[in-house]
């Protein structure tokens, strides 16, 4: 498959603020990948920071991958258990024949917003005519996002729309440099983009509604042969995003520490928007409606067939459990 081709990671430091219970001896370390740092992970930072995964049994050495596809192959060859991105690439995979399952959701909404420096508030998406959009590259979500937008308004993507495709991260970047009208970017890049004169003028969370934007993605014989440690990582997952909604003062500050570079207003406002729009996951389980969502845009544009249903991709039963047995864990001070 030409999308999972490994481009090796960049390591992002982790370290912990939490008091953690679990013995060091007790502690398993492993590989964790994220597709690009970025503030819809929030509930995987404050996990961290926190020590919620090593009240749990696990140390996270925690890389970016560049890209959804990137995140997957590392799952794939083996060099982490653990990846967090686009789920459609165990879809993709399974379809090909290939191995992967999804045991979590880590956003549940499209986490993206348009944002320009020239543009009024877009209220129809046929709006979007004559414009153009700076995205990740295909078949990265946001660019399906947009494309999916477009095809579902009678646009044709570099007709009526010009799609301009860049590295991960840098869309705000295009954007403010006159390349593009609009850049479909994600926090905390928007923040940033606003704070340099930049405006939301589409909101996508809204338009697209509940969708399984980024989801745990492993090989289904690691959970088989490390079934302690997968139900470790969900429960860590679903305890940091209970955390992360019922502290969100404690959310901006583990982001200002993840993203020293900025301006701490940018960040607080950042966290503001992610809870606001519903974007990380209130709950690790996968929920069919959002699954569906994502299985549905991407059968449309032709990456998948979706001939593979919901319950032989996507085990919840480590989430299901992690639901009953989590602990509603409280910010260390």
């Amino acid at each position: 498959m030409r999308y999972l081709n490994w481009i090796g990671a960049t390591v992002v430091g982790a370290s912990v603020l939490g008091l953690v219970s679990t013995s060091a001896a007790q502690v398993k370390e492993i590989n964790f990948v994220e597709a690009v740092h970025n503030l819809g992970y929030i509930n995987l930072y404050v996990g961290i920071r926190a020590g919620i995964f090593e009240k749990n049994g696990l140390k996270l050495n925690v890389s970016a991958a560049g890209g959804d596809t990137q995140a997957f192959a590392a799952v794939l060859g083996k060099s982490s258990p653990f990846a967090i991105g686009d789920a459609t690439m165990v879809q993709m995979s399974r379809e090909a024949g290939g191995p992967g399952i999804v045991v979590g959701t880590v956003v549940q909404r499209a986490h993206y917003f348009g944002v320009s420096k020239n543009l009024p508030m877009l209220t129809d998406p046929k709006e979007f005519k004559g414009l153009t959009v700076v995205t990740s590259p295909e078949p990265n979500t946001n660019f399906s996002v947009v494309k999916k937008l477009l095809l579902d308004n009678g646009l044709t993507p570099q007709v009526d729309t010009k799609i301009l495709q860049v590295n991960p991260g840098t869309e705000i970047g295009a954007m403010l440099a006159g390349q593009a009208d609009m850049a479909v970017a994600y926090q905390p890049s928007v923040s940033s983009a606003e704070a340099q004169g930049a405006k939301i003028v589409f909101d996508f969370s809204s338009y697209v509604g509940p969708f399984t934007n980024t989801g745990i993605m492993l090989l289904p014989e690691y959970a088989k042969e490390n079934p302690d440690i997968v139900q470790a990582l969900v429960t860590s997952f679903e305890e940091a995003g209970r955390l992360v909604y019922a502290d969100p003062a404690y959310a901006k500050k583990v982001a200002r520490l993840e993203f020293p570079d900025l301006d701490g207003a940018i960040v607080d406002k950042a966290i503001d928007a992610e809870i606001k729009y519903l974007i990380p996951a209130a709950t690790v389980v996968t929920q069919a409606d959002a699954w569906n969502k994502l299985m549905e845009m991407q059968k449309f544009l032709g990456n998948v067939k979706y001939s593979i249903p919901m319950d032989q991709v996507i085990d919840n039963s480590f989430a299901e459990k992690a639901v009953k047995d989590a602990e509603n864990v409280k910010a260390p001070q």
